[in-house]
């Protein structure tokens, strides 16, 4: 039977030996990190870093001051543009307000109907228009006047993407799960026009590639989920639309959280997602969010306004949908972002509601069931 052999201990100059190899091999890993840091922070570069001057807002009391500072709220907009980076024309047909509790962590986020009637001024004139053409007019800066005037909001940051940067985005974090209903296959594969429905226009667009999809849960990816995104001929007509926005991004959320270093790495640093995104965020406060993601939680979702009823603007308006009435239905805004009951809105929201019921005759008894 072999003897066991006894580990002899170190001597002082191989413990210091074996510290100096545990140093380095810690110092080549902290190399390669701030390296990797340092080339996604140079990637920022591709952004279109666009700083905006203050966003005017309304005459906010002191309680209601205190109450916004609690919160980052961020607006975001998918400009339907079809030129791809480029992001000072375009219908903002995707609206949404994330608002973050600084305390909580937790986000919930509004999308708002594009064809929403809200006061707002293009060529120094008011008028009341559908809150998509806000940005058509005027650019960002415009769009998150139009909300904190009509919200009583102080939004002074903004994301806007066009349909490349989203499908780029979901193609690289792997797709998105959806369930797809026959009605949604239909419209999203079948031609329209000079397209092969919303999946052909998109994979136009954004020279990528779709072989369809079919009813049922699956994987979609980018050219897919976006053409999904952008259905409003099913039933539900917009308000559907905007609610499968809030499904795929949640999805994205998911994806996002349980991504693995490398996974992150590689979307960080895409090119041609960065170069399709227009943000007044500054590259510190990107980094900042990004440190913090997996602490973020998505709480609840929906769309604004909640009490609501159609209206025929005729030639010069168009469809509208009318808030019944914008009074209300902020004050029921204040409750879902910030859990304030009771919210009375500024004296800019109460006289701009009283103009939409003036020019509609909408009021709150007027609002239409989903």
């Amino acid at each position: 039977m072999s003897k066991k052999k006894i580990k002899q201990p170190l001597t002082k100059k191989q413990k210091r030996k074996k510290r100096r190899k545990i140093l380095i091999i810690v110092e080549v890993i902290v190399l390669i990190l701030v390296v990797l840091f340092l080339l996604a922070w140079l990637k920022f570069g591709l952004i279109d870093f666009n700083k905006l001057k203050n966003i005017g807002k309304n005459d906010l009391d002191d309680e209601t001051i205190g109450l916004l500072q609690g919160y980052q709220c961020i607006a975001l907009f998918g400009v339907d543009n079809r030129s791809n980076g480029d992001y000072t024309t375009g219908h903002s047909d995707s609206i949404m307000v994330a608002c973050i509790n600084n305390e909580t962590k937790e986000v919930r986020v509004i999308s708002l109907y594009r064809d929403t009637s809200l006061m707002m001024n293009i060529k120094n004139k008011d008028m009341i228009l559908k809150c998509n053409s806000a940005y058509q007019n005027g650019g960002p800066e415009a769009a998150l006047e139009m909300l904190n005037r009509n919200l009583d909001l102080n939004i002074q940051e903004y994301v806007a993407v066009d349909f490349n940067a989203l499908a780029d985005v979901i193609d690289d974090i792997g797709g998105v799960e959806i369930e797809l209903t026959p009605e949604e296959c239909k419209y999203m594969n079948n031609v329209v026009g000079d397209y092969g429905g919303y999946i052909g226009e998109v994979a136009k667009v954004t020279g990528k590639h779709s072989d369809g999809v079919a009813p049922g849960l699956q994987t979609l990816n980018g050219v897919e989920a976006t053409a999904y995104c952008r259905i409003r001929s099913t039933a539900g007509g917009d308000f559907k639309r905007a609610e499968r926005q809030r499904t795929v991004m949640s999805q994205m959320v998911n994806k996002l959280k349980n991504m693995s270093a490398t996974q992150a790495l590689k979307l960080a640093t895409d090119d041609n997602v960065l170069k399709e995104i227009s943000t007044s965020l500054s590259p510190s406060e990107i980094a900042i969010l990004a440190k913090s993601m997996r602490d973020y939680s998505l709480g609840a979702t929906t769309g604004f306004p909640f009490d609501k009823a159609g209206y025929d603007g005729g030639q010069s308006k168009g469809y509208l949908l009318v808030p019944c009435t914008l009074e209300s239905n902020v004050s029921k805004l204040y409750f879902f972002f910030f859990n304030k009951e009771n919210y009375v809105p500024s004296q800019e929201v109460k006289k701009i509601s009283k103009e939409i019921v003036n020019m509609t005759g909408k009021t709150e008894k007027s609002a239409e069931p989903d």
